[in-house]
């Protein structure tokens, strides 16, 4: 293991934050128990007094086909592993298309678009050096209760990557702003959408210095540049204030705040 600085001001997708020390971990480290651990940042909003954090090292993005049998390590973009499954002909990993970051990232959240998760496809989780079966993982809507750091993840794949599939989860991208955001700021309430809830209480479009509700989508907390942390929480809190004032439902963050 290894100490690197990270700016996160550039690193994370809001790009917001400042140089910041990561202990990196390598093949065989023990994993430290004391410390947060991070992926690419693309859900990330670290603050200026952040807990201690870690993350997962270049030794850990791969990618093994053996027969039925897929192993990709947790540091692996996101990108990489559609490419391969593209290549490949491999059936369930189109939605991949949608999501930035890597596998750990994914993992740790459930992320998925609509009804695809990655939950969904996956067959077990090295967990703390431990492969751990997806049925004793609880997990749901955007939450995965690992109960210690992934590592790499094992999945059982078949023939048939669908070309009209990623095309269709492609294009909806579509009502996503392209500002630097750190995606979906809150997770959708059971039966209703938390933007429709933020446009509802008038705050879509509004500014907290250069950060800013989405005027494209009320549910992406964007950065226009130079943004800080103190603005972007200072938006988070005021939308759940008001949601909560008005309608009763307490919106939970997508966005990890650290």
């Amino acid at each position: 293991m290894f100490f690197k600085i990270i700016d996160f001001s550039t690193f994370s997708s809001i790009k917001v934050g400042q140089p910041t020390e990561v202990l990196m971990i390598e093949r065989k480290d023990d994993i430290p128990r004391d410390r947060f651990i991070v992926g690419h940042a693309n859900n990330l909003l670290v603050s200026p007094h952040a807990r201690p954090l870690m993350m997962l090292s270049k030794d850990f993005s791969f990618i093994e086909l053996e027969d039925e049998v897929l192993t990709i390590g947790c540091a692996t973009p996101t990108g990489k592993i559609l490419s391969f499954a593209k290549k490949n002909d491999l059936a369930g990993f189109e939605f991949v298309s949608k999501l930035p970051g890597s596998l750990g990232g994914m993992i740790a959240m459930n992320a998925g678009v609509k009804s695809y998760e990655v939950f969904n496809i996956l067959d077990a989780v090295k967990i703390d050096g431990v492969w751990v079966g997806k049925e004793k993982i609880v997990h749901g809507y955007r939450f995965a209760k690992l109960g210690g750091v992934a590592t790499e993840v094992r999945f059982k794949v078949k023939k048939g990557f669908d070309k009209a599939l990623l095309e269709a989860l492609i294009n909806l991208r579509s009502n996503q702003p392209k500002t630097a955001s750190a995606g979906s700021a809150f997770k959708n309430p059971k039966g209703d959408y938390a933007g429709r809830l933020i446009e509802e209480v008038g705050l879509k479009g509004v500014s907290k210095g250069a950060m800013q509700w989405s005027e494209v989508h009320a549910n992406f907390l964007v950065n226009h540049g130079g943004g800080t942390f103190e603005e972007a929480k200072y938006l988070i809190d005021l939308a759940k204030e008001k949601v909560f004032e008005k309608f009763g439902v307490m919106l939970k963050e997508e966005v990890q705040i650290v």
